[in-house]
Protein backbone atom coordinates (compact mmCIF):
# COMPACT_ATOMS: atom_id res chain seq x y z
CA UNK A 1 0.00 0.00 0.00
CA UNK A 2 1.08 3.09 -1.28
CA UNK A 3 1.66 6.13 1.78
CA UNK A 4 2.04 9.62 1.18
CA UNK A 5 5.55 9.27 2.71
CA UNK A 6 6.46 7.12 -0.26
CA UNK A 7 4.58 9.36 -2.80
CA UNK A 8 7.13 12.65 -1.56
CA UNK A 9 10.26 10.18 -1.36
CA UNK A 10 9.09 9.30 -5.24
CA UNK A 11 8.64 13.19 -5.96
CA UNK A 12 12.35 13.82 -4.40
CA UNK A 13 13.44 11.91 -7.49
CA UNK A 14 11.39 14.58 -9.86
CA UNK A 15 13.93 17.58 -10.96
CA UNK A 16 12.67 20.96 -11.86
CA UNK A 17 12.95 21.25 -15.46
CA UNK A 18 15.00 24.65 -15.35
CA UNK A 19 17.07 24.39 -12.43
CA UNK A 20 17.77 20.24 -12.62
CA UNK A 21 20.12 20.69 -9.41
CA UNK A 22 16.50 20.34 -7.37
CA UNK A 23 13.94 18.24 -7.13
CA UNK A 24 10.22 19.43 -6.94
CA UNK A 25 10.04 19.20 -3.23
CA UNK A 26 13.09 20.58 -2.67
CA UNK A 27 11.53 23.78 -4.58
CA UNK A 28 8.62 23.77 -2.58
CA UNK A 29 6.19 23.97 -5.86
CA UNK A 30 4.98 20.22 -4.08
CA UNK A 31 2.02 21.84 -1.99
CA UNK A 32 0.13 18.74 -1.25
CA UNK A 33 -0.11 14.71 -1.60
CA UNK A 34 -3.49 12.94 -1.50
CA UNK A 35 -4.45 9.56 -1.47
CA UNK A 36 -8.14 8.69 -2.61
CA UNK A 37 -8.81 4.86 -2.89
CA UNK A 38 -6.51 4.26 -5.88
CA UNK A 39 -6.29 7.60 -7.09
CA UNK A 40 -3.18 9.65 -6.31
CA UNK A 41 -3.61 13.57 -6.12
CA UNK A 42 -0.65 16.01 -6.42
CA UNK A 43 -1.33 19.54 -5.65
CA UNK A 44 1.77 22.15 -7.16
CA UNK A 45 2.13 25.71 -7.01
CA UNK A 46 3.77 27.70 -9.94
CA UNK A 47 7.18 29.38 -9.01
CA UNK A 48 4.85 32.62 -10.52
CA UNK A 49 2.13 33.23 -12.60
CA UNK A 50 2.75 31.47 -16.22
CA UNK A 51 5.73 29.20 -15.09
CA UNK A 52 6.20 27.60 -18.77
CA UNK A 53 8.03 25.14 -16.76
CA UNK A 54 4.65 23.70 -14.72
CA UNK A 55 3.45 21.90 -17.38
CA UNK A 56 6.86 19.57 -18.04
CA UNK A 57 6.68 19.58 -13.88
CA UNK A 58 3.18 17.50 -14.10
CA UNK A 59 3.99 15.87 -16.85
CA UNK A 60 7.27 14.52 -14.97
CA UNK A 61 5.40 13.77 -11.65
CA UNK A 62 3.13 11.64 -13.65
CA UNK A 63 5.76 9.75 -15.32
CA UNK A 64 7.08 9.30 -12.31
CA UNK A 65 4.79 7.89 -10.31
CA UNK A 66 2.85 5.96 -13.21
CA UNK A 67 6.13 4.37 -13.72
CA UNK A 68 5.84 3.08 -10.34
CA UNK A 69 2.93 0.92 -10.94
CA UNK A 70 0.35 3.59 -9.58
CA UNK A 71 -2.58 3.66 -12.08
CA UNK A 72 -4.39 7.05 -11.63
CA UNK A 73 -2.36 10.15 -10.85
CA UNK A 74 -3.79 13.86 -11.30
CA UNK A 75 -1.51 17.21 -10.64
CA UNK A 76 -3.69 19.83 -9.96
CA UNK A 77 -2.11 23.29 -9.65
CA UNK A 78 -3.24 25.25 -6.85
CA UNK A 79 -2.62 29.17 -7.12
CA UNK A 80 -3.27 30.50 -3.95
CA UNK A 81 -1.47 31.40 -1.74
CA UNK A 82 1.16 32.22 -4.30
CA UNK A 83 4.07 30.33 -4.07
CA UNK A 84 7.44 31.82 -1.94
CA UNK A 85 10.88 31.29 -2.04
CA UNK A 86 10.37 30.96 1.81
CA UNK A 87 9.19 27.12 0.83
CA UNK A 88 12.40 26.01 -0.75
CA UNK A 89 14.50 23.38 1.43
CA UNK A 90 17.08 24.47 2.93
CA UNK A 91 18.23 21.73 0.90
CA UNK A 92 17.71 22.67 -2.05
CA UNK A 93 19.18 25.80 -1.10
CA UNK A 94 22.72 24.10 -0.49
CA UNK A 95 22.03 22.07 -3.65
CA UNK A 96 21.94 25.56 -5.55
CA UNK A 97 25.19 26.91 -4.17
CA UNK A 98 26.98 24.17 -5.49
CA UNK A 99 25.12 24.54 -8.87
CA UNK A 100 26.48 27.93 -8.85
CA UNK A 101 23.53 29.33 -8.18
CA UNK A 102 23.15 32.17 -5.44
CA UNK A 103 20.44 30.72 -3.19
CA UNK A 104 17.12 33.61 -2.10
CA UNK A 105 19.18 34.38 1.40
CA UNK A 106 16.47 35.47 3.98
CA UNK A 107 12.58 35.42 4.39
CA UNK A 108 10.63 37.41 2.07
CA UNK A 109 8.80 38.32 4.81
CA UNK A 110 12.28 39.71 6.71
CA UNK A 111 13.69 41.77 3.89
CA UNK A 112 11.50 41.42 0.30
CA UNK A 113 12.96 44.06 -1.54
CA UNK A 114 16.35 44.45 -0.49
CA UNK A 115 18.64 42.17 -2.59
CA UNK A 116 21.74 44.12 -2.24
CA UNK A 117 25.30 42.04 -0.88
CA UNK A 118 24.51 38.81 -2.64
CA UNK A 119 27.46 36.91 -1.87
CA UNK A 120 29.20 35.00 -5.12
CA UNK A 121 28.75 31.25 -4.74
CA UNK A 122 32.28 30.54 -5.83
CA UNK A 123 34.25 32.64 -3.75
CA UNK A 124 31.78 33.61 -1.06
CA UNK A 125 32.90 36.95 -1.27
CA UNK A 126 30.11 39.86 -0.65
CA UNK A 127 31.58 42.06 -2.85
CA UNK A 128 29.29 41.75 -5.85
CA UNK A 129 27.39 43.87 -8.50
CA UNK A 130 24.10 43.41 -10.24
CA UNK A 131 24.31 43.09 -13.86
CA UNK A 132 20.69 42.70 -14.94
CA UNK A 133 17.11 42.14 -13.25
CA UNK A 134 16.98 39.18 -15.38
CA UNK A 135 18.69 36.05 -15.23
CA UNK A 136 18.84 32.91 -17.23
CA UNK A 137 15.21 32.68 -16.26
CA UNK A 138 12.31 35.11 -15.04
CA UNK A 139 13.15 33.94 -11.16
CA UNK A 140 16.59 34.97 -11.09
CA UNK A 141 19.01 37.49 -11.15
CA UNK A 142 22.18 38.02 -13.05
CA UNK A 143 25.16 38.83 -10.84
CA UNK A 144 29.02 39.60 -11.30
CA UNK A 145 31.65 38.82 -8.25
CA UNK A 146 34.32 41.72 -8.15
CA UNK A 147 36.53 39.28 -6.84
CA UNK A 148 36.69 35.90 -8.68
CA UNK A 149 35.36 37.95 -11.58
CA UNK A 150 32.47 35.11 -12.15
CA UNK A 151 29.40 36.12 -13.15
CA UNK A 152 26.38 33.95 -11.65
CA UNK A 153 22.80 33.91 -11.25
CA UNK A 154 21.05 34.62 -8.07
CA UNK A 155 17.67 33.11 -7.21
CA UNK A 156 15.34 36.12 -6.55
CA UNK A 157 13.23 36.00 -3.19
CA UNK A 158 9.43 35.74 -4.20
Amino acid sequence: MVTKEIIYEYLEEVPDPEVPVLSVVDLGVVRGVAIEGEKVIISITPTYSGCPAMGMIATQIKLSLLSRGLQQVEVVEQLSPAWTTDWMSEAGKEKLKAYGIAPPRHKIADNPFNEQNVPCPFCNSQSTQLISQFGSTSCKSLYKCDDCLEAFDYFKCH
